[in-house]
């Protein structure tokens, strides 16, 4: 099923869709001589906005859960990539471990590691779930729906080594995003390959040094297309160490996003827009109680104060400092009927492998969907990711419009081995 757009702001992204297929060659290439010099994460998932005038990416997931949500036809294309990935890191592997969220893990979640499960299984691997979750001192074993069924098992670590009884693996996957900090049972691992490493979890992991990446390759793919790189990516600005209960963070936080809307509204006059332009206000790392807020003009921001008064009534202690983003709102004009949608791309390696659409009839198109009553629309990634059309007019083919996507994916996931380089703790310095 593919969404159709509802807008007449399509110029641009049909100018950048043409851009995009007569340079497929060298786009191809570039990415194969970035991939030459820099690793991509082991796996990762973007979430991908399509304004009509812009198409860029709002958030890149390095621990993707939703693999459920690829279909049958998807698995060929993961089973591959995973393979691919794995023969780069250990060509003899025998043994992976997986180690999932912490908690009651819901239905949708079991779904997820049973697919995760079953990719790395037919790429050759004896796959088991390892929790680290203190509550989980024996094997748990949930049946899903459709006949599957997911067995957690506690892990054992012994000085050097992370396991189960009777399972050494050579490589542990992280499907954990570490928000609640790096547990030291995953510290100094140094005999396995612990994959993604731990300093892409949130405990050090900032939402504004992966776009500050992203800002970097967007401008480099926007000379290479002869674009303007703003029409692939979301201006931002980040707020550090705010205090919002208290009136100077608050006006701190006022101050940047006057900044970006400013600089959101210059290029809205530029293109000849006449949406309304707004801004996220999210915070840098994680989640945050705030959740993701939607500023537009100073009354939102008045409702934004009258929400952390609120949160602050009652409270034995305050909020606490804490860093935030802001980000320039980017619409979303695609619809499965009648529901706002937003592609979500997912990769393996340095591979496109499927992606769904996430939908959600009451929200907004400028709204965050991800959030509860949000459904889920497969992609048809599997024929046509990497299968443009050259020569079809722009707009109106849908692998042309996948293909976009796909390479807007790639393009957040080079932006995440950038990052990850940057804030790796053990990289060497030789200049």
């Amino acid at each position: 099923m593919v969404p159709h757009l509802i807008t007449a702001l399509t110029g641009p992204i049909n100018e950048l869709e043409q851009r995009v297929l007569d340079s497929m060659p060298a786009i191809e290439r570039w990415f194969r001589l970035e991939w030459m010099e820099h690793t991509p994460p082991f796996y990762s998932a973007v979430d991908v906005r399509n304004a009509g005038f812009k198409l860029a990416p709002v958030d890149t997931n390095l621990y993707p859960r939703g693999w459920n949500n690829l279909t049958t036809e998807m698995l060929p294309l993961a089973v591959q990539a995973a393979m691919a990935a794995i023969e780069k890191i250990c060509p003899e592997a025998r043994n992976l471990l997986m180690i999932p969220e912490n908690g009651q893990p819901s239905s949708f979640y079991l779904a997820n590691l049973a697919q995760l499960q079953r990719i790395f299984n037919m790429a050759g691997l004896n796959v088991r779930l390892g929790s680290i979750d203190p509550a989980v001192k024996k094997n748990i074993t949930f049946e899903l729906q459709n006949g599957d069924h997911v067995t957690l098992e506690p892990v054992i670590r012994n000085k050097r080594r992370l396991g189960l009884k009777d399972f050494d693996p050579c490589t542990i996957l992280l499907n954990n995003d570490l928000s609640a900090g790096a547990p030291g049972i995953l510290e100094e691992i140094y005999e396995q390959y612990l994959l993604p490493p731990l300093h892409a979890g949130w405990t050090t992991r900032r939402k504004s040094t992966h776009f500050k990446c992203y800002e970097e390759v967007s401008k480099r793919l926007g000379k290479l297309l002869g674009v303007d790189p703003w029409l692939i990516h979301p201006l931002f600005d980040r707020c550090e160490n705010l205090t919002l209960g208290q009136d100077s963070g608050f006006d701190a936080l006022q101050t940047q996003v006057d900044s970006v809307l400013t600089r959101v509204k210059r290029k809205y006059k530029e293109y000849g827009i006449k949406e309304k332009p707004f801004v996220v206000v999210k915070s840098d790392h994680g989640a945050h109680e705030l959740g993701i807020v939607t500023v537009r003009d100073a009354k939102d921001l008045q409702t934004l104060q009258e929400r952390i008064q609120t949160l602050n009534k009652g409270r034995k202690s305050p909020i606490l400092p804490h860093d935030f983003m802001v980000q320039e709102g980017v619409l979303t004009q695609e619809r499965v009927n009648d529901a706002v949608a937003e592609p979500v791309v997912y990769m393996m390696d340095r591979y496109v492998v499927g992606g769904f659409y996430r939908i959600h009839a009451g929200r907004g198109i400028d709204e965050n969907l991800n959030a509860p009553g949000a459904g889920f629309v497969p992609l048809a990634f599997e024929h046509s990711a990497q299968l443009p059309q050259p020569g079809v007019k722009p707009g109106a083919s849908v692998p042309n419009r996948f293909y976009m996507y796909g390479v807007v994916g790639r393009l957040a996931m080079l932006a995440a081995s950038y990052e990850l380089e940057a804030t790796d703790p053990d990289a060497q310095d030789f200049e």
